[in-house]
């Protein structure tokens, strides 16, 4: 098996991701100089509680391992946090002129959930200025460029793509020409393939691969076309991944079950909170270390509302027999929407286009995210239901997304699996990503809201995209790894707390997740 070998190797680590990559570091450290980079304050600055004992507690315990964080500016920023004025006008104009290869400014601060409450309804989040979020951005910057400068990585490796840090990271390497290597996910079965630009568009390596197998003989593809029959003809499609998963929940929990987890929320923040300073910490910098008593609040509200939304309400209405697309909302705040798609994570905004852009007679489905029920304010559904060629649908009303998308003239997403699933049933989808399956045909991308009716136009026509569904999934088996994450995130928890072993299983997909690291540093491509 191949491996890194006299490099000096940056591990990015936030909370539960940073778990697989734990183990990993303790072998690289062998052959190579290995670093830690943990940028969440509150993960870094409170005591050890919960939170932080078995991720940066834990690094910290690792001999010879160079921890970075984002302490300093953290408390930089606490002392600025009421100020006027931009903290360096002078750094910001440099970032701008020389830090905007992927995203401009404004676009990079969307990537966190920390400066973003507008967006979103996580209501323990506190609001903040557009000062603030400038004078963050640039702290952040200093950071960065400090710690690579400093440590000069030969590849830095990533489990996720969302946070500020992340984007700013993504940036400074592009421009030192160093690999940032992540997860990409291509949604074939438990494939990952890996990135170079934290998902903003697949790499040219894996388009010329699909390409190659879309102009190829079709005698190549045979699985490929088997592996559809058999996903058109199932009666559930939804992933084997998200069994016993908030996203495979159609009925609610009991009313004890939600009492349980509200007492274990209030449990835990108190744990939090009694450790060390962490208490006057919160009260120092509500923006980056947000207030306990507001995160169990907002729990307690999740938790009643989502036992009134699971039932029947006034919101969420059954299906009719009427030309409908089919539009499911993703999880807000998510990097698959503020990372990744940016310019578009005001949902509402694209509702309303998509209802503007519909052909005549055709009505908009909306069906919620089911990890999104309880915390999105029923004041959104109110003002998609009034729209009125659209409908809330009641997301319970089938338990598998494909009779949403069966019974559709076509799907609408902003970068979401629905899109794949669609291409797999010979349906017609719309998004406004370049995830790795916007290549096949019959996901049209857009870029902008006037190319909708367009679009819509396309819906009417026969599509056999079996072919490209087929090559599609040949290039996903060439280039990825059937790496199960979730496994390596929720056992990797329990190995690190001692209540499970290290088992072949979990081994195994640490040895497909090193290799995508290799794979992705030896085939790194600036973009």
């Amino acid at each position: 098996m191949n491996s890194f070998n006299n490099k000096r190797i940056l591990v990015v680590c936030k909370e539960t991701f940073s778990y697989p990559l734990q183990f990993l570091v303790k072998k690289w450290q062998a052959n190579n100089t290995v670093a830690a980079f943990f940028f969440n304050p509150c993960e870094t600055k409170y005591s050890k509680c919960i939170l932080n004992e078995i991720t940066y507690y834990a690094y910290k315990d690792i001999p010879g391992l160079k921890l970075y964080t984002s302490d300093i500016i953290a408390d930089e920023f606490t002392e600025k946090l009421n100020s006027n004025g931009i903290c360096d006008q002078e750094m910001l104009d440099m970032i701008e002129k020389e830090y905007t290869h992927f995203q401009n400014v404004n676009n990079q601060i969307i990537s966190t959930q920390f400066l973003t409450r507008h967006y979103h309804f996580r209501n323990y989040m506190y609001p903040c200025t557009y000062v603030q979020q400038l004078n963050w951005l640039i702290l952040n910057y200093k950071n960065v460029i400090s710690l690579i400068n400093e440590f000069k990585p030969d590849v830095v490796v990533d489990t996720d793509n969302a946070e500020l840090a992340r984007t700013i990271l993504r940036e400074v390497c592009h421009k030192q020409r160093i690999p940032y290597i992540n997860i990409d996910y291509p949604r074939y079965e438990f494939y990952k393939l890996y990135s170079g630009n934290l998902n903003l568009k697949y790499s040219d390596i894996f388009y010329d691969t699909y390409t190659k197998y879309l102009n190829g003989q079709e005698s190549e593809l045979k699985e490929g076309f088997e592996y559809i029959e058999e996903f058109r003809n199932k009666t559930f499609i939804m992933h084997a991944m998200y069994k016993g998963d908030v996203t495979a929940q159609y009925r609610p929990d009991s009313i004890l079950t939600s009492i349980k987890r509200v007492y274990g929320m209030v449990r835990y923040f108190l744990s939090q909170d009694k450790a060390g300073n962490n208490k006057a910490i919160k009260k120092s910098n509500p923006i980056l270390y947000p207030d306990s008593k507001e995160y169990v609040r907002f729990y307690f509200n999740f938790e009643l509302n989502k036992q009134r939304l699971l039932r029947a309400n006034k919101y969420f209405s059954a299906p009719e027999k009427v030309k409908y697309v089919y539009m499911p909302l993703p999880l807000i705040p998510e990097s698959t929407t503020f990372s990744v798609s940016p310019m578009y994570v005001n949902e509402l905004t694209i509702i309303e286009a998509v209802s503007k852009s519909l052909p005549a007679g055709w009505w908009l489905y909306v069906k919620e995210h089911q990890a999104m029920v309880g915390e999105r304010g029923v004041e959104f559904y109110e003002k998609a239901n009034r729209l009125p060629n659209v409908k809330m649908v009641q997301l319970n009303y089938y338990e598998d997304p494909k009779p949403w998308i069966s019974n559709s003239q076509g799907v609408v997403t902003i970068s979401g699996t629905t899109a794949y699933e669609a291409a797999l049933m010979g349906k017609h989808s719309i998004l406004f990503a370049d995830t790795p399956f916007s290549l096949i045909e019959g996901i049209q991308r857009l870029k902008s809201f006037e190319d909708l009716p367009a679009a819509f136009r396309e819906f009417n026509k026969p599509l056999d995209n079996k072919k490209s569904c087929a090559a599609y999934i040949e290039a996903v088996k060439v280039l990825g790894y059937p790496i199960n994450l979730k496994l390596l995130l929720n056992k990797g928890e329990k190995i690190l707390r001692g209540t499970e072993l290290l088992d072949e299983e979990y081994q195994t997909n640490l040895n497909l997740l090193e290799q995508l690291f290799v794979d992705g540093y030896n085939n790194f491509k600036l973009q």
